[in-house]
């Protein structure tokens, strides 16, 4: 009953994100203050950019404890993490972030023992970057995943389930997979964008983290098509940020505009607009958000 009265308030949230004011129905539902929030992502190298890197600092900077745990396998798709479970499948390094910030990576991991290790409050899902634009992928596996996690956490009436929603690549990206989108970005967040809509009805998910919509968002800045490294993973710096400034926004319903934490390897500028980028993901999750305001660096600056 808790989890579908959280997954109604997720539909009444999103009933008001086009008004222009933030109305986030689940911010009584977010864990903070003395609480330490527990967020654990089963995914791949997409999580690893999203949540390793910030998300502890986004939330300290805020008052919130945390701690961050990533079943990570490069590459994983939904049906390896499928097949993973079926077998029991000690296959993962577990990154783990502790509430002080620090990182241990422990290899040769099972899903089932690190559900079981925390009362988890968030646990995310997502589908490998190539295929995240296609419905049929998550329909042969999701079910099965989410279904898993649901048995096998000690507090399955408390976690609270999320969809990450991946990026497109840039442009002139060489990813084999692109190919599944005509090599086009356009089309690619299309996809993704009509695709993790749906998905959010195919199961209980109770909340999105449209970081895919954050970086579409964020390449109609003066920066451009320069959110990645290699054509698919983030940039290392104000590409992470965006993605964790839209991980912060969706888990603790805070304006994350008005965080002060900014890392060092980002300046103020490319900061303010990965936080507008996210900012208006979190209110318009499956369309883009030009970012008027950051069309031209000189004028940017000067503000």
């Amino acid at each position: 009953m808790q989890k579908k009265i959280s997954t109604l308030l997720m539909y009444v949230f999103f009933l008001f994100i086009g008004s222009g004011e933030i109305v986030f129905a689940q911010q009584s539902d977010s864990p903070q203050g003395d609480k330490v929030v527990r967020v654990l992502a089963i995914g791949n190298s997409f999580s690893q950019d999203g949540i390793e890197n910030y998300l502890h600092e986004l939330a300290e900077a805020a008052g919130i404890k945390m701690i961050i745990g990533n079943l990570y396998i490069g590459g994983a798709s939904l049906a390896l993490h499928v097949d993973n479970i079926r077998g029991d499948k000690a296959k993962y390094s577990y990154r783990k972030i502790g509430v002080n910030g620090e990182k241990n990576i422990t290899p040769d991991t099972k899903i089932s023992d690190v559900l079981s290790e925390e009362k988890w409050d968030f646990i995310s899902l997502q589908q490998v970057s190539g295929f995240s634009g296609k419905l049929n992928s998550y329909e042969e596996s999701l079910p099965e995943l989410y279904a898993y996690v649901l048995e096998h956490v000690s507090n399955p009436e408390e976690v609270r389930m999320v969809l990450h929603q991946t990026w497109a690549y840039q442009q002139d990206s060489d990813h084999k997979n692109f190919a599944n989108y005509n090599n086009d970005q356009s089309q690619m967040y299309e996809a993704i964008s009509s695709t993790s809509e749906k998905v959010l009805r195919l199961e209980n998910f109770d909340r999105i983290v449209p970081a895919g919509t954050a970086i579409q968002n964020a390449r109609t800045s003066y920066i451009g098509d320069h959110y990645t490294r290699d054509g698919y993973h983030l940039e290392l710096n104000y590409g992470r940020f965006t993605a964790a400034c839209a991980w912060f926004e969706t888990l603790f319903g805070k304006d994350v505009r008005k965080n002060t934490f900014i890392p060092a390897s980002v300046t103020e500028i490319e900061a303010k607009i990965s936080k507008e980028a996210a900012h208006q993901a979190v209110l318009n999750p499956f369309e883009i958000s030009e970012l008027l305001e950051f069309q031209v660096e000189e004028a940017t600056e000067s503000n």
